[in-house]
């Protein structure tokens, strides 16, 4: 039996048919083409799907679809401008050098536009707790770490200036 959800991914209306047992990261992934999110270990453990879901960052593999009923979905490809420019936060990436595969990297992204989002200011062990859920296969987890405190730091910079 399909159902029909109906949210706004990306910043676009979507009007898709699920299967009411689908994962979020399946339709994204599979209905929708977006990539970004991929499935790793499909239990919630390793972040590798992690996604927007009104801004709260969330573990799409464990997250039903018919949950995101009417909510706002965010993935890795709805970051960018008209323009494909990447964001601050994806631009202190490529500078710490934190990607290595990639496999990660979207998930990782994801739950750091919600810590950078939260407009909070976070001492080192607090960002590395906060990005604890993610594994990285290629042990980049310093380089990680310094990309998002990059931009954290950024993004107060910012603020300060407006």
């Amino acid at each position: 039996m399909m159902e029909v959800l109906h949210c706004t991914v990306n910043n676009k209306p979507v009007e898709v048919g699920i299967d009411p047992r689908e994962s979020l990261a399946d339709t994204l992934r599979e209905r929708l083409g977006l990539t970004s999110v991929k499935k790793g270990c499909e239990v919630g453990e390793c972040g590798a799907c992690t996604v927007l879901v009104d801004g709260v960052a969330i573990d799409s593999c464990i997250y039903l679809s018919v949950w995101a009923q009417g909510k706002t979905i965010l993935t890795v490809e709805g970051l960018q401008n008209e323009n494909g420019e990447l964001t601050p936060l994806q631009k202190a990436f490529v500078e710490e050098a934190a990607i290595q595969c990639g496999f990660c990297t979207p998930g990782i992204i994801m739950s750091a536009v919600e810590i950078v989002g939260s407009g909070k200011r976070y001492t080192r062990d607090e960002l590395r707790k906060l990005i604890s859920g993610h594994l990285c296969r290629c042990t980049g987890y310093e380089n990680i770490l310094n990309a998002v405190e990059r931009a954290v730091d950024e993004a107060h910079k910012f603020v300060g200036k407006a």
